[in-house]
């Protein structure tokens, strides 16, 4: 069933949905499971919509279907559109080649940017499990409310951690500001020592679940990764054109991967709050047992059965 959040939609906002990632880490367990791969944001782990799909009801739900754009890969084009069957298409983009999040964001913003030269935007990562939505879209509207106030930073939410894990990108808090945190670093997947201490100290999990004005993402972007706003602004200057396609292309021949979480948010901690996500469950569904142990918890019933996580926890171990 479709989120319901009406009472809280935010007018004119944009929503960038990121569907471009191929699913690696849970590859032994999806072919387990299905007979093929097919990248989690894609797959169905309980219940009738996807996370995909998930995904897109809740922009849907806080902002409006014409203003959001999917950015997929371009070889699950036929995937993403069998997926958006019924619901609306809104602006869909398809990558030549995966050039990480970094790209995948700087796309979508010049997609926009091509056509509206401000307003405010939410980028959405496709693969996360959130329940309840509604709780969930509600610490996102207020972070977009963050952001309106502060129109040159961005607004990340963040997560207080369950125990120490060392799959998850960390967040260490600074000053208050009203509701919002200064960050004072980012530390990428550190060692469990260093969650345990992590933890301690009140550090929070990344989402990547990020919000800000179209200007603050696009001054940062060329602030920390230059060459890569450059390129895209050729993009964004062919968007809608004849040439749109084989402008695309050439961006991507040329580009370099970046990660937006590693090389954009974290070279500009100083135009960056963090927002607690308090109220609701979030989880990056990386690790099969991670996807089996939140579903547990939720009461939901999983759409595969223990021989599959068996047999991909088989699949991984080392001889």
């Amino acid at each position: 069933m479709a989120v319901e959040a009406a009472s809280i939609r935010v007018p004119s906002l944009w929503s960038i949905v990121l569907a471009g990632g191929e699913g690696e880490r849970t590859r032994p367990f999806v072919e387990s499971w299905l007979g093929y791969h097919k990248p989690k944001q894609y797959c169905t782990f309980s219940g009738e919509r996807s996370l995909f799909q998930q995904t897109i009801d809740r922009a849907d739900a806080l902002g409006s279907a014409s203003r959001r754009v999917v950015v997929v890969a371009r070889h699950h084009l036929d995937e993403a559109n069998r997926q958006l069957g019924g619901r609306p298409r809104g602006v869909l983009v398809a990558q030549p080649v995966n050039r990480g999040t970094g790209a995948g964001v700087l796309l979508a913003l010049a997609r926009i940017r091509a056509t509206t030269p401000s307003g405010l935007a939410v980028v959405y990562p496709s693969d996360h499990f959130v329940a309840p939505e509604d709780a969930f879209l509600r610490v996102v509207a207020r972070a977009v409310e963050g952001a309106r106030r502060h129109p040159t930073s961005l607004v990340l939410l963040g997560v207080a951690p369950d125990g120490p894990e060392s799959d998850y990108g960390w967040i260490r808090p600074g000053a208050a500001v009203g509701p919002l945190r200064r960050v004072d670093a980012f530390v990428e997947k550190p060692p469990r020592a260093t969650c345990e201490a992590l933890m301690a100290e009140g550090a929070l999990w990344n989402t990547m679940v990020v919000a800000g004005s179209l200007e603050a993402f696009w001054r940062l972007a060329a602030r920390t990764v230059p060459e890569s706003t450059s390129l895209f602004s050729l993009y964004w200057d062919a968007a809608g054109t004849p040439w749109e396609a084989d402008t695309l292309d050439l961006v991507y021949e040329l580009l370099s991967s970046s990660d937006f979480s590693r090389d954009v948010l974290e070279r500009a901690r100083d135009r960056l709050f963090v927002m607690p996500l308090e109220g609701a469950l979030w989880s990056d569904w990386g690790r099969p047992e991670r996807i089996a142990r939140t579903l547990r918890s939720v009461g939901a019933e999983p759409a595969f059965s223990e021989r599959h996580l068996d047999a991909a926890a088989a699949s991984s171990s080392p001889p």
